[in-house]
């Protein structure tokens, strides 16, 4: 099977279901009573049902959180319908007047993140509640600095100091095995214990771009490195010559991935506590994924010359005579970033060993003394994943008129932007069902796929006893 290196990079900015930043359940179900994975959020907190999530269906997360998205790298064409027949085209486009009016003049972040609980229960037994999981999870992330963007669409200037380019994506699949214990009327305390299966991690720097333009072509200096650890996962190579003269050097044009499983064998815990401190407060803390996964192969590249020729960005779809369809643009785009990137296959290194990002929660809940049914609660988040490092305060009200049915409205501020969430949980006995947001799906694409890269959607259906 193969895929472009484009696919790679283009994947940690727009990655969907496949593949989770390490999520953790729904945030904004942390407070509802009776969501049957805030177990996720905090290995502490048990439920009244005992519960069988249907295989598959029973938690579903998706989401993107960012600073731009896809309406910002593709635009309204200007040359459309007169000179084109493509209604969009990349912010590289030399007609759009002002392409990178939408972007961040500082680093342009983006991050992807899925979950899906193949496998899931929960239960009552031993003194305590227990769960019993088998999760499948991804996350990728992406950071640019305003200065490449800067590169790609102008040439008015000489001399470009670009900064550096971070991009990361993992995904495994946990079994884990946990259990919660009330200790006395104001504490509870809970842990997990897990064993991670990687499936595959890739992650690439390019740091201290610099970017000069030599006669008509730029002379590019950075120190790039490529790290990809997956089961029969392999770089192709293609031979290119220097331009004007007879010498060739080799760079990593494509991949091949021949039977991909099981990479790599790792552990990691989680960790949590609740104290009550009267009947309107409570109070608690947890502290997930604390753990690593050692990978059986380490497929390293780097670009071994650090100065090197770059013909510059362009945009393919300019006219109707360049790139007739997807395909031939996405080629076109590929052989750019590859030019750029100028990374040279260094063969397996051998082992490595990675860590999944940890994540720290710590929360309040206040209970209206005079109405039981509502609650207010803020949940602070910090997910600790080197130069992807990001937090998020999020401040709910929660209600729940009946007592199978819960609801959650709430507001949050997290690193990328702010963001608008929702609930409701319907929890009868024998059935469970739960839909809501961390992020409100705005503006959508023809194709179902978000514009903006602040969005998220949760689901899950389960048996509960």
């Amino acid at each position: 099977m193969k895929t472009s290196i484009k696919q790679i990079i283009l994947s940690t900015v727009f990655l969907t279901i496949a593949s989770d930043a390490s999520a953790q359940a729904l945030s904004s179900g942390y407070f509802v009573d009776e969501y049957k994975y805030r177990h996720a959020i905090n290995p502490a907190v048990g439920n009244e049902q005992n519960y069988i999530a249907i295989p598959a269906l029973g938690s579903v997360n998706v989401r993107m959180i960012g600073n731009f998205g896809i309406e910002d790298v593709l635009q309204d064409n200007p040359l459309y319908p007169d000179q084109s027949d493509k209604k969009k085209t990349t912010f590289m486009n030399p007609y759009i007047a002002d392409p990178l009016d939408k972007f961040s003049n500082g680093i342009n972040k983006v991050g992807a993140q899925a979950e899906m609980a193949l496998l899931s229960v929960g239960f009552k037994a031993f003194g305590g509640y227990n769960t019993f999981e088998l999760n499948s999870k991804s996350n990728a992330y992406l950071k640019l600095p305003y200065e490449l963007l800067e590169f790609a669409t102008s040439t008015s200037n000489q001399n470009y100091n670009i900064g550096d380019i971070f991009a990361n994506a993992q995904s495994y699949m946990e079994l884990a095995v946990g259990h919660s214990h009330q200790l006395n009327d104001k504490w509870r305390v809970g842990a997990k214990v897990k064993l991670l299966l990687g499936i595959a991690d890739f992650d690439l720097s390019m740091k201290d771009i610099k970017a000069n333009l030599t006669g008509d072509t730029w002379t590019i200096q950075a120190d790039a490195q490529a790290h990809t650890s997956m089961k029969g996962f392999k770089y192709v190579s293609k031979t290119n010559r220097y331009k004007g003269t007879n010498e060739t050097y080799e760079r990593v044009k494509d991949i091949d991935i021949d039977g991909a499983g099981i990479g790599g064998l790792g552990a990691a815990v989680d960790l949590g506590m609740e104290y009550k401190m009267n009947d309107a407060w409570k109070l608690s803390a947890a502290l997930l994924d604390l753990g690593f996964i050692s990978w059986k192969n380490d497929m390293y590249a780097t670009n071994t010359s650090k100065s090197f020729t770059f013909d510059g960005f362009h945009d393919t779809s300019i006219r109707n005579d360049h790139g007739n369809t997807m395909d031939d643009q996405a080629d076109d785009y590929d052989d750019q970033i590859s030019d750029f990137i100028h990374l040279k296959d260094q063969g397996d290194q051998g082992s490595r060993t990675t860590g999944i990002g940890a994540r720290l929660n710590l929360a309040a809940e206040y209970t209206i003394p005079s109405y039981k049914q509502l609650k207010v609660g803020l949940l602070s988040s910090t997910r600790f994943l080197g130069e992807h490092t990001w937090t998020e305060e999020r401040l709910s009200g929660n209600w729940e008129p009946l007592n199978w049915l819960g609801t959650s409205v709430n507001v949050g501020l997290n690193s990328y932007t702010a963001t608008a969430g929702w609930m409701i949980n319907i929890h009868p006995k024998y059935f469970n069902f739960f839909v809501g947001m961390d992020g409100i799906l705005c503006k959508m694409s023809k194709e179902g796929i978000p514009l903006n890269s602040n969005g998220s959607i949760s689901f899950g259906f389960n048996i509960a006893l």
